[in-house]
């Protein structure tokens, strides 16, 4: 039992200090602010109770066991694996990720139909955030200023729904997403040129940890 408990010690120990899998380097990782501790203790309950109350207790600790850091962590990871090369943007902020899906490459023009040659990469969305369950996500459409208010907040909302209607169909719960149109009025490059409005064409996918 003591080598059990100084095994899970020693373990939640090492899992405050990783290895940055794009840099090579030694870090200081998200769970140890927010989870090696629940980790260790986590891992004690178990380790003192009875084999199948040790099981429940690890299922019920859920996020909390492994820490909010290193769950988005694996969850960035594995989103930037399957999305190398597609042209969606990947961004860690905090303990939430941001996908951003280029207009271009996601609709055609005016339109709110998925391209076919899309859903490859959705599947790909859809098969690493229906296996990390533990997250809720905000779903945006965005468009130029190109046309009036009314027309781009349609349309915005309609890309954005269906983007979430296809990652339904992907074994994303419905529940988890949250889904928006937001026209034209948070632009990230320039109106003004036209390489600006095509970044502004986009679908962003917000992926947040649930609230422990």
């Amino acid at each position: 039992m003591r080598r059990t408990i100084t095994s899970l010690l020693m373990t939640a120990a090492l899992a405050a200090c990783t290895t940055n899998p794009y840099t090579g380097e030694q870090q200081a990782s998200k769970a140890a602010t927010y989870g090696a501790g629940a980790a260790a203790v986590c891992g004690l309950i178990g380790a003192m109770d009875s084999r199948e109350k040790a099981g429940k207790a690890a299922l019920g600790c859920g996020v909390v066991g492994v820490g909010v850091g290193a769950y988005m962590d694996v969850q960035e990871q594995k989103l930037r694996e399957q999305l190398e090369g597609t042209g969606v943007r990947v961004s860690r902020e905090a303990d939430n990720i941001r996908l951003i899906m280029p207009g271009n490459i996601t609709f055609a023009s005016d339109a709110y139909q998925l391209r076919a040659s899309f859903y490859p990469v959705l599947n790909s969305v859809g098969l690493v955030l229906a296996k990390y369950v533990d997250t809720t996500m905000r779903v945006s459409g965005h468009t130029d200023n190109t046309g009036s208010r009314e027309y781009n907040q349609t349309l915005s909302e309609r890309r954005a729904r269906s983007v979430a209607d296809y990652l339904i169909t992907q074994r994303v719960a419905p529940g988890r997403m949250y889904v928006e149109g937001r026209g034209f009025d948070q632009p990230i490059a320039d109106n003004g040129s036209a390489a600006g409005r095509a970044q502004n064409r986009r679908v962003e996918l917000f992926i947040l940890p649930k609230a422990l």
